[in-house]
């Protein structure tokens, strides 16, 4: 205990009241909580200057005895001399600081008068507190009329000021509270511009997916339409014809490749180690890849002098095989077989050529134009669709967050207002 401050004062409990109730809208909350503030601090003020005014007589007194000890010579002429110049020297510690730091309190009439009130009583106290803490015993033994009157007065003080400190603590964190019920009325109103915003533009993507859907059965009707006209039933037959037609290709290209794989190795080495010019090595390529493409009559004379500088190559050496005579027999069979070959190749060319040419001719012009209006409609309905969705979720989302931050300004609101307040969450 610093130089004798009793225990301090207990802050009476304030007693219970009864709330009232009381339906709102969440428009009048702003105007509520307005009023609950100036409340608060008008309440806190009003603690604030009775406690100053408490306390200003005890300020009166610290003075007075600042004076009246300075004058006092504490009977000191008797005392040993070592012990005189401790007393004298923690008597002027103690003037020191009642005629320094002890000074007339401010008025208070604000909040920043308040704390500045608050902030100088709580220095002055701890200086008090520490210089009488060290004479405490000088000031007891040697000036003891004094003593009595600077630990009550002290007490008061401490208690005083100690109370004055909570109620700014309270009163900020109140304010805090309130702060927070600003907060949580802004993210109202944003949710509830939101909610605004999103649900036109699900509206606006109704419609459009309204359109859409329109678009959509007018481009499958007139499928349906060219689907049901006997051109597209020739167009379609022609189709199929071709279809199986195409399967031939894939026996000329049999044979061929069959034959072509014979010389396959003299082939790939004559095309990785020749010079030719840019048709030959056309050519070379193609009967390398895919024989197929390079047996028509055009290129016959290149092939057949491919195969024959192949056959000389083998025949010197210059190209190594297995067996020489069987290759060349197989370069022989080749050559034999590429008027055929190229016949065969060119027949059916011609013949697809001609069908595919009928099919083009007999193919409804609008039909592909159409599928693919209809492909890329559907794909458009189905981004409006995930669209929507994805809207429609996100104001649940909205919806489910609104009534939770209204209860939270309900509970909020409870703790300072004996009132308790119900707000229409419509």
């Amino acid at each position: 205990m610093v130089f004798g401050w009793g225990k301090k004062k207990q802050v009476e409990e304030p007693v219970e009241r009864k709330p009232t109730n009381q339906d709102i809208e969440l428009s009048e909350v702003p105007k509520i909580i307005s009023d609950l503030r100036k409340l608060r601090e008008s309440q806190t003020l009003s603690e604030i200057k009775n406690l100053r005014n408490e306390t200003a007589p005890l300020i009166d007194d610290l003075m007075k005895i600042g004076i009246v000890l300075e004058k006092d010579d504490l009977n000191i002429d008797d005392v040993d001399k070592h012990l005189a110049i401790i007393v004298v020297r923690g008597k002027k510690q103690v003037i020191d600081i009642l005629k320094k730091d002890v000074k007339t309190l401010i008025q208070v009439s604000t909040l920043d008068e308040a704390k500045k009130l608050d902030y100088f009583l709580t220095q002055l106290l701890k200086k008090l507190g520490d210089v009488l803490g060290r004479q405490t015993r000088v000031i007891h033994i040697f000036a003891k009329k004094y003593a009595n009157q600077l630990t009550n007065n002290l007490k008061v003080m401490n208690e005083n000021s100690d109370n004055i400190s909570k109620l700014l603590k309270h009163f900020d964190s109140t304010q805090s509270s309130f702060d927070e019920i600003d907060e949580m009325l802004l993210k109202i109103n944003s949710l509830k511009q939101e909610r605004i915003d999103k649900t036109k533009r699900n509206t606006e993507t109704q419609e459009n997916l309204k359109s859409l859907q329109d678009k959509k059965v007018s481009l499958q009707n007139l499928i349906e339409e060219i689907h049901s006209s006997e051109n597209y039933k020739k167009y379609v037959d022609l189709q199929n014809k071709l279809n199986d037609f195409i399967k031939q290709k894939s026996k000329i290209k049999s044979e061929i490749d069959s034959q072509f794989t014979k010389i396959s190795r003299p082939l790939g080495r004559y095309a990785y180690a020749s010079s030719l010019d840019k048709d030959q090595n056309r050519v070379l390529s193609a009967l390398v890849d895919n024989p197929i493409d390079a047996l028509i009559p055009e290129n016959l004379d290149s092939i057949v002098l491919i195969l024959e500088n192949i056959r000389k190559a083998v025949s010197s050496g210059s190209i190594s095989v297995k067996d020489t005579q069987k290759t060349l027999t197989q370069l022989t069979e080749t050559e034999e077989s590429l008027d055929g070959f190229i016949q065969k190749v060119s027949e059916y060319s011609t013949v697809f050529d001609s069908m595919q040419q009928e099919v083009e001719n007999l193919k409804p012009e609008n039909l592909t134009s159409t599928e693919n209006e209809l492909s890329k409609t559907n794909d458009f309905e189905n981004d409006a669709n995930k669209k929507s969705k994805t809207i429609l979720s996100e104001i649940d989302e909205i919806e489910s967050q609104i009534p939770a931050l209204i209860s939270n300004i309900e509970n909020k609101l409870q703790i300072f207002s004996s009132t308790r307040y119900t707000i229409s969450k419509s």
